[in-house]
This record gives C-alpha cells, structure tokens and sequence, in this order.
C-alpha cells in the first residue's frame, strides 16, 4: 500500500478493550490477509474511511472512527496520524498508518509516533512495541 500511495489507518489491538470504537464501525470478522486490508483501504472503496481494528489476526472493523490527539503535532500530520496518536493515548493499541500523499509508512504507539519507516522494517517495528508490552 506504500508503493501505491494508499492510506490506510490499522489498529493492532492488545490487551486493551476497544468495544466502543468497534461498535461504531462496521462489524467484518474476517481473517487478516494483504488482500483484504488492500481491499478494505482501496480509494473509494465503501469502507476505506476510517480506521481497520485488527484482534487475533482478524479485521474485527472497518471504517473505525478513531479519537484525534489534542496534543500539539506538527501541521503536517494529516487526520490519520492524529488519530493514531489519540487511540495509542488512551489504549494499548499499535497502529500502522499508510500516507496517502506520500506512501511513507509510520507506526504509533503510546502516544508517540514513528514515521518513515522502511516496509523492510514495518515488522520490527511492530514487534518492539509488543515486547515492550509484554514487559510491562
């Protein structure tokens, strides 16, 4: 979806509950796959606003609306940064957002986010918040 400049908003859930978020979007229960989430975020697809919710390697939900941060971002984080940064400030959640302008690939995490981040090492990067959580 980066090489194809696709945004794309995807919350990975953990052990925080997301009901409310889930219930305000469409619910899917399917399983996870590449096809799906390209399916999910292609441009004027029914379902490609918003945010997917993603539990246990199912797409719970689509067209997710998520909270926006309140805290003070660069301007040129667009709607979806902001509202990766908002679920990660009040959930456990690690969301991966694709921008739709520029392909570049970010991860967020406890109210901070990650941008340009390589596809090679979109797998790390997710991996490294789940550890953390799995300290904690």
């Amino acid at each position: 979806m980066s090489a194809t400049k696709t945004g794309a908003l995807i919350v990975l859930t953990q052990r925080s509950e997301l009901d409310d978020i889930i219930e305000n979007g469409i619910k899917l229960d399917a399983r996870l796959s590449v096809a799906l989430l390209e399916n999910i975020f292609f441009k004027n697809a029914p379902l490609h606003d918003g945010a997917a919710i993603v539990m246990n390697n199912s797409v719970v939900a689509a067209k997710c609306i998520l909270p926006v941060t309140q805290s003070p971002v660069p301007k040129s984080y667009g709607t979806r940064h902001r509202a990766a940064i908002g679920i990660t400030e009040t959930s456990d959640a690690i969301v991966v957002v694709v921008s739709e302008e520029t392909g570049g690939i970010s991860v967020a995490y406890g109210g901070k986010i990650e941008r340009n981040i390589a596809p090679k090492d979109l797998a790390k990067a997710i991996l490294s918040h789940m550890e953390e959580m799995q300290k904690e």
